[in-house]
């Protein structure tokens, strides 16, 4: 059969081992076995979604299939990479001449981009798949493919996400054994570069390297992801609220505002108020009551935010509300916060109380610790042009930058560590962090068979101080968190030093182990 009797781009053969020998010996992601358990599993009428956002290995996922065949496999094999031009019935056409050709495995990539894909994917499961064919479909619309699986595909799929690229597997795949590296790049599996400005030193494939390649992913692999699914599923009929944000070209500085400030609190207030960087107010306070008198500045009082968020929004090109022509609601709040879900940007991790039937507080976790430590970044940037702050020596210059930094690194690291310890855990853990009437628990796991929990300090320093275990020493903490939790059967600070066994029963844990350790965790051992 010619290829050129295929109306899509269509690879086998020869062509398609030639196309996936580039990654022979590439290290696989977790997710790999799912793949190689849906190809060689039972025949049924599923088809299988692999999909995620831009540069988390969907297509090399793809090609290391490819090159784990058998070669009568490999021959049976077909890998077809979609346009925007294709339509499904092109698609269709050739998907007819592959089985009629005996082909048995399809590999179907970027089929997002198919405007007709989400109204009519079932064609894939309900003809082709229940006549054993194995298909696998990636695409980087992840939105596209959760409309599908509520609608044409619905019960007829195996999922298989891969946006979210924990620390352990990023580690593992890059061979970077830092969380401050992690912490920079984390989020795709392309690594960055330290310089800021330096465009020699940036090179070309660096993700999350300064604000601007920061901006250009997000409008490109969310924003436009976003917006594309909504327009291609039923002709635009899942704008809901937000469709008149999108004609007024909105939508995407709505979006570029939630995630700049998902970690802080998911509101509607988030959209409707004025700006302002958590981190700059921040600082400026623990600045303020550092104890070391050396360190301690009003430096960042002094100097002119209004100047300087102004600078930070220009970068980030959020739009104020005086600047929006759409009036932004609590409706458009729920509906882009439902959208970065699906694209598994965000997840929840709520706040406890030790009150009983008290509602717990929304906590939004943000899965891509890079692009948001990028936004720090600019903020940083946007500071040093702070005609006030510009007048300094370079020693203060550095001692206010790092600061800021620092703080941002060490509410993500908390972050980082409850969202990854949620995810790993299963259903038997419940993670948290647990609000008290003064202080709180960075992460407490509760163990719902055992009924026992255990409380974590998270700090991002290499040395252990008394100072950092002062909540988990608090004898009222401890009391109240066992009424609620059960027995207490560990405290635990994470940090960045050694481990070490405090004599008053304090633990010190090392929080690049404990990451790679999960998911294998007993509350009733020691870590």
């Amino acid at each position: 059969m010619s290829e050129h009797s295929f109306r899509t781009n269509v690879v086998t053969g020869t062509a398609l081992l030639a196309l996936s020998k580039n990654v022979r010996g590439w290290q696989k992601r977790d997710c790999y076995q799912d793949l190689d358990r849906f190809i060689y599993g039972p025949t049924d009428d599923r088809v299988c979604l692999l999909f995620g956002l831009r540069r988390t290995g969907k297509t090399t996922l793809l090609r290391q299939a490819v090159l784990d065949m058998t070669p009568e496999d490999a021959a049976k094999t077909a890998y077809i990479k979609i346009t925007t031009a294709n339509t499904m019935a092109d698609l269709n056409r050739d998907m007819e001449q592959l089985r009629t050709a005996g082909f048995r495995y399809i590999l179907l990539d970027e089929v997002t981009l198919m405007r007709e894909f989400i109204d009519s994917a079932a064609l894939l499961s309900d003809v082709y798949a229940a006549q054993g064919m194995k298909i696998v479909l990636s695409g980087t619309d992840s939105l596209g493919f959760w409309f599908a699986l509520r609608q044409e595909l619905y019960d007829r799929a195996k999922v298989i996400h891969t946006t979210f690229i924990p620390y352990r597997e990023h580690s593992r795949l890059l061979g970077i054994d830092s969380i401050d590296e992690y912490i920079r790049y984390g989020g795709t599996l392309r690594a960055g570069e330290l310089a800021f400005e330096d465009a020699e030193v940036n090179a070309e494939d660096a993700t999350f390297r300064d604000d601007e390649t920061t901006r250009r992913y997000i409008d490109t692999a969310i924003c436009r992801n976003i917006q594309h699914s909504l327009v291609c599923c039923e002709d635009g009929g899942h704008f809901r609220h937000l469709r008149l944000l999108y004609e007024a070209g909105e939508l995407t500085g709505a979006i570029n505002r939630i995630i700049e400030d998902v970690n802080h609190a998911f509101l509607v207030s988030v959209l409707t108020r004025d700006f302002h960087s958590h981190d700059l107010g921040l600082a400026a306070r623990n600045l303020r009551k550092e104890r070391d008198p050396e360190k301690r500045t009003n430096i960042l009082d002094e100097t002119d935010t209004a100047a300087v968020t102004e600078r930070l929004m220009n970068i980030l090109e959020i739009r104020n509300k005086r600047e929006q022509t759409v009036s932004i609601t609590k409706a458009h709040a729920v509906e882009i916060k439902e959208y970065l879900a699906a694209l598994d940007l965000i997840m929840d991790c709520p706040i406890e109380t030790t009150e009983p039937g008290t509602e717990p507080v929304e906590h939004i976790l943000f899965t891509q610790p890079g692009m948001r430590y990028c936004q720090a970044r600019a903020l940083v940037y946007a500071l040093m042009k702070d005609a006030l702050f510009y007048t300094l020596n370079e020693q203060e210059k550095d001692l206010v930058t790092s600061r800021i930094l620092e703080e941002v690194r060490g509410r993500m690291l908390e972050d980082i560590i409850l969202l990854e310890t949620s995810k790993a855990l299963g259903n038997r853990y419940k993670v948290f962090k647990l609000q008290f009437a003064n202080g709180e628990f960075d992460m407490v796991i509760y163990d719902r068979r055992e009924n026992c929990c255990a409380a974590f300090e998270i700090k991002h320093s290499g040395e252990a101080v008394p100072e950092q275990a002062r909540h988990l020493r608090d004898a009222e903490k401890c009391t109240l968190t066992q009424r609620r939790f059960g027995a207490l059967v560990g405290k635990y600070v994470l940090y960045q030093g050694k481990n070490i066994d405090a004599e008053d029963g304090i633990l010190y844990r090392n929080a690049e182990e404990f990451l790679k350790m999960l998911p294998k965790l007993d509350l009733l051992e020691r870590l």
